[in-house]
């Protein structure tokens, strides 16, 4: 994907319908998900996005699990005459999908049109904006309280998603900080649906022994499913065990207004050439305490196997819902010869990712990524799986240690 040849000042609904010659379209680009009401409301994003820019070609679609998927959405800009591709993850933080996987079929969808030119934007990021439609779930589920136990009797979990990337996972605590602060409740706690630690019921339970009078679960995610639906199933099961404890579940982001803006300042900064990413702590790039041997991996999607399956209750038993509660076992060969040279990110994250499908990243990595098309998902091992309170703790038979 290549930059933008210069910032274009817009506002944000300003959208011009052609630069430099090149007609305008926008493309959202959700993860998918086998849950019905998570991937009607990702779609429901994408439709207010289209009547926000009534006068530009607006498309959407899913990495994995869901239909159309991105290259559907893809065709029918190009379809549309457009020549020019504002692309915005619909994700919160940038971990493998937002780095790796969107890129990637995104570099691989230009190198097959070359007529095309593809800008990819930065993910919704830690921003005030997310953070005052946080702040909003949370105060909506209080209002539903009554006012007996005071906010300094309350004590805040958020739970993330959990990622395999720690520079994500450290986004989600810097978040409840700022929630934590700024709401003034007595004490927070992180926690995680899948891949890190602690997870989601061990969080709780060591929330459950602090004293506090009322806890409040904030799932920080954007949209319902299975992992969201497990959150709120562990507080009940966490609550059962500690009834002196009031238990509150507030909502998740979904389509706040502060999100939807959240979304439109990431197309703008493509225009206005302030398109960056955080890359000083990425795991691909730098040496990253106990990551130290993911510096130069290839960027590459590892989802081809399963884009646009489905949803619905049927697929709810393949086991990738990407809570990885797996603990990342499985191996995908894919027949793509990577060489590696280290620029890993210096494409200055306009997000031009110049590495359609033969990355040349000058960090000679040997690192046998002789991916052969076998279905073994191979993702790099997450050094942490056997933490007591990560993936294994759910585990059947598996005792939770302590944690105070």
């Amino acid at each position: 994907m290549s930059v933008a040849s210069a910032p274009v000042t817009a506002s944000a609904n300003e959208i011009p319908t052609h630069i430099d010659g090149e007609k305008v379209g926008i493309m959202v680009c959700g993860h998918g998900s086998r849950d019905t009401g998570a991937v009607s409301e990702f779609q429901q994003i994408g439709e207010t996005l289209k009547a926000r820019w009534p006068h530009l070609p607006v498309e959407y679609g899913f990495l994995e699990f869901a239909t159309p998927i991105i290259r559907t959405g893809l065709d029918k800009l190009r379809d549309q005459g457009v020549t020019k591709v504002l692309a915005v993850p619909g994700m919160l933080f940038a971990a493998g999908h937002a780095k790796n996987d969107i890129p990637s079929v995104l570099n691989t969808y230009q190198a097959q049109n070359p007529g095309l030119t593809i800008t990819y934007a930065r993910e919704l990021a830690v921003d005030l904006k997310m953070l005052q439609a946080a702040g909003a779930r949370i105060e909506e589920a209080l209002a539903k309280c009554d006012d007996s136990v005071a906010r300094h009797d309350t004590l805040l979990c958020v739970i993330g998603r959990g990622a395999s990337d720690p520079d994500a996972n450290s986004n989600v605590a810097k978040v409840a900080r700022m929630l934590w602060e700024g709401l003034g409740f007595g004490w927070c706690e992180v926690g995680y649906s899948g891949v890190t630690f602690p997870l989601t019921e061990p969080a709780l339970e060591h929330c459950a022994r602090m004293g506090y009078k009322r806890i409040v679960v904030f799932p920080y995610f954007l949209f319902t499913g299975i992992l969201v639906n497990r959150i709120y199933d562990y507080t009940d099961k966490v609550a059962e065990r500690h009834p002196e404890i009031e238990f509150v579940k507030a909502g998740y982001l979904n389509d706040h207004p502060s999100v939807m803006d959240t979304f439109v300042e990431r197309v703008m900064e493509i225009l206005n050439g302030a398109n960056n990413m955080n890359c000083q702590m990425c795991k691909f790039r730098a040496q990253v305490l106990g990551f130290e041997d993911e510096v130069g991996l290839p960027q590459e999607s590892h989802h081809h196997h399963v884009e646009g399956i489905g949803t619905g209750p049927a697929q709810t038993d393949h086991h990738h819902d990407h809570g990885h509660d797996h603990g990342h076992d499985h191996h995908h060969d894919h027949g793509h010869h990577h060489h590696h040279d280290h620029d890993h990110h210096h494409h200055g994250h306009s997000h031009d990712h110049d590495h359609g499908h033969d990355h040349s990243h000058g960090h000679s990595h040997g690192h046998g990524h002789d991916h052969g098309h076998g279905h073994d998902h191979h993702h790099h091992p997450y050094p942490q799986a056997d933490h007591p309170h990560g993936p294994r703790s759910m585990k059947e038979g598996v005792k939770l240690p302590r944690s105070e």
